[in-house]
């Protein structure tokens, strides 16, 4: 088995870091779980190459997790570890599999670590904060957080932290409602539509401005649809950012909304493209 898991090791060095390859080792790693991986991978973590370190938290960050383990194998030594690690930390890619390791755990004390690093000039840093907030969506400071993200010059920072704040979290402020507005007439298209999916749930008209015009292109948004029907009161399913329409007649619905629904052939399924996990 030592062998076995130092070939692993070795093979999460392989190609670029964001290659199917090395990824494949470092998910048989997290599903061995053991305390030799975990030791292993706490060893990677000092290392002086920062690749070395970045695989290492990126183990530990789920490690032992599976679809019926959901949980961290050690998640006090991870989160001790982990923390440890961003106290001196500032190579972009370990610091980034720091952050994403935290909102792995999902330990509450791991919120204001990671909003401490919102203003960081690399805006993958900055991306992997949004994404790893996600785990708290309804915290006080985790919610401020992704407000100041939503405003963020890059868009998929922007993108994101937008769909954490109003589709994941169910706070509903003056603050998130203007936050997700300000969203409305976003440059990147991704944006502008979880804005109106956070609007609509939380059931402001102010959207339908904007809704109206945007059901009647063709091809319409699974999102856009998904958002109509929430604000109708209609019931939808919403698995990650994919979106499962009801299968419902659109001549249920009032005019204007119902008449632009049948026309956009609302009885079935829309297809939606899947958007991968951020947190890796």
């Amino acid at each position: 088995m030592a062998s076995e898991i130092d070939d692993l090791f070795a093979q999460t060095m392989e190609g670029a870091y964001e290659d199917d390859a090395p990824w494949q080792a470092v998910q048989s790693l997290r599903r061995t779980g053991t305390r030799q991986v975990f030791e292993k991978a706490a060893e990677w973590t000092k290392s002086s190459v920062p690749l070395m370190r970045a695989r290492g938290l990126d183990v530990l960050a789920q490690l032992g997790t599976t679809v019926e383990h959901p949980s961290n194998n050690l998640p006090l030594e991870v989160y001790d570890l982990v923390t440890e690690v961003l106290e001196t930390e500032h190579e972009l890619q370990p610091l980034s599999s720091a952050i994403a390791a935290l909102g792995h755990l999902g330990d509450q004390r791991a919120i204001p670590l990671i909003a401490s690093h919102q203003s960081d000039s690399r805006s993958d840093v900055r991306f992997t904060v949004a994404c790893a907030l996600g785990s708290f969506p309804n915290d006080a400071l985790s919610v401020a957080t992704m407000i100041t993200l939503s405003e963020d010059g890059d868009d998929d920072v922007r993108d994101w932290a937008t769909f954490e704040l109003g589709v994941l979290g169910d706070v509903d402020s003056a603050q998130v409602r203007e936050a997700l507005c300000r969203r409305l007439n976003d440059s990147d298209l991704d944006a502008q539509e979880e804005a109106i999916s956070g609007l609509a749930k939380r059931h402001d008209a102010r959207i339908l401005p904007i809704i109206i015009p945007a059901l009647e292109k063709s091809p319409v948004s699974g999102r856009v649809v998904q958002a109509a029907y929430t604000l109708l009161g209609r019931r939808t399913g919403r698995i990650g950012r994919d979106w499962i329409m009801p299968m419902h007649s659109a001549s249920a619905f009032p005019t204007p909304l119902g008449s632009v629904l049948s026309d956009s052939g609302c009885e079935t399924a829309f297809p939606v493209t899947r958007v991968p996990g951020a947190l890796r």
